[in-house]
């Protein structure tokens, strides 16, 4: 029986997805790729599978999750099934400075980067960034890891040869222009099938470690469900009626990169100009934002995968 087939690595990530599948009763099946064999010899079963690995895994002591889920990608796409997010979408999941070359490509502006492995080499592109103020985030991330304000090469200094120095994952740090925005305030786009759905406004002031969904690791201080937040001035809250002509260029930067399903998270400076600087190919939604908005992403997402199933019985028919 041909279903759809979610491939992840966190189970309270993909819960939300369940309900909805369930809820319009579309066949589906779990593949949890934290670790597990695949045979090369023999063909994949029938159906769409839909890959949502983080670039977080390691968080969750998940280290090896993506290169599993690659080899999986591997063998689902030299047998010519309908992935979702396939091995394009996880390479640039995996890697902000592949994120930054593709948006780059586009035509579309990221903040001013420079990678660096190894300390000495860190303090060296801080030096030639040469910017008042500039912060430190990891090439392999997710919620807000390694995001570091600095104002001073001094302090720098003190942080990346000091003990509380945060080693990222693949070794590689990225130092990298800071954008002051007017308001503490970035702006996720959330495309669906390639099409954008809409945008929410998220609130920065308590921090960077801006995970949507409904369920946070008890380490995410800033977690956003922490609390209901429901009212005006709550951390999410869906824009009515947004529009900006780098939807455009957003969505044609999917359809370039092969990524059906994303956010994209973009700030302002001070000047109006918008900096575009992560890319979330495992997105997750926040269930307070949408209540209020009356828009489901999970739900649109739901639809999507059944609508993709069903067209794919239609061609093996």
């Amino acid at each position: 029986m041909s279903k759809i087939y979610v491939i992840h690595e966190n189970d309270e990530w993909t819960d939300h997805l369940v309900k909805r599948l369930e809820e319009i009763e579309a066949p589906f099946e779990l593949w949890h790729v934290n670790e597990g064999t695949i045979d090369l010899s023999i063909e994949p079963p029938e159906g769409i599978f839909y890959n949502r690995t983080s670039a977080s895994s390691h968080t969750r002591n998940h280290r090896y999750a993506p290169e599993f889920a690659e080899a999986v990608l591997a063998w689902l796409e030299r047998h010519g099934r309908k992935v979702v997010n396939g091995s394009r979408a996880l390479r640039l999941e995996v890697s902000k400075v592949n994120q930054y070359m593709a948006l780059n490509n586009t035509g579309i502006t990221t903040p001013k980067t420079i990678s660096a492995v190894g300390k000495d080499n860190i303090i060296k592109a801080a030096e030639k960034l040469n910017e008042p103020s500039f912060i430190t985030k990891h090439n392999r991330a997710g919620k807000g890891q390694g995001v570091q304000l600095f104002h001073s090469m001094e302090t720098l200094k003190e942080y990346v040869y000091g003990e509380n120095f945060d080693q990222p994952v693949d070794g590689i740090t990225l130092i990298q222009q800071y954008i002051e925005a007017p308001q503490p305030y970035i702006v996720r786009h959330e495309f669906v099938g390639g099409r954008f759905v809409y945008a929410v406004k998220v609130d920065t002031s308590e921090g960077f470690e801006l995970c949507p969904a409904d369920a946070c690791t008890i380490e995410d201080m800033y977690c956003p469900t922490d609390q209901p937040q429901t009212v005006p001035g709550a951390k999410f809250q869906i824009l009515e009626g947004y529009y900006h002509p780098l939807l455009n260029k957003y969505e044609q930067f999917l359809r370039e990169n092969k990524i059906q399903v994303a956010g994209i998270e973009a700030i302002q400076d001070q000047d109006g100009r918008l900096y575009t600087y992560d890319v979330n190919t495992n997105t997750n939604y926040n269930s307070d934002a949408e209540r209020t908005a009356g828009i489901y992403g999970m739900l649109e997402l739901a639809r999507y995968l059944k609508k993709e199933l069903n067209n794919t019985l239609i061609e093996i028919d």
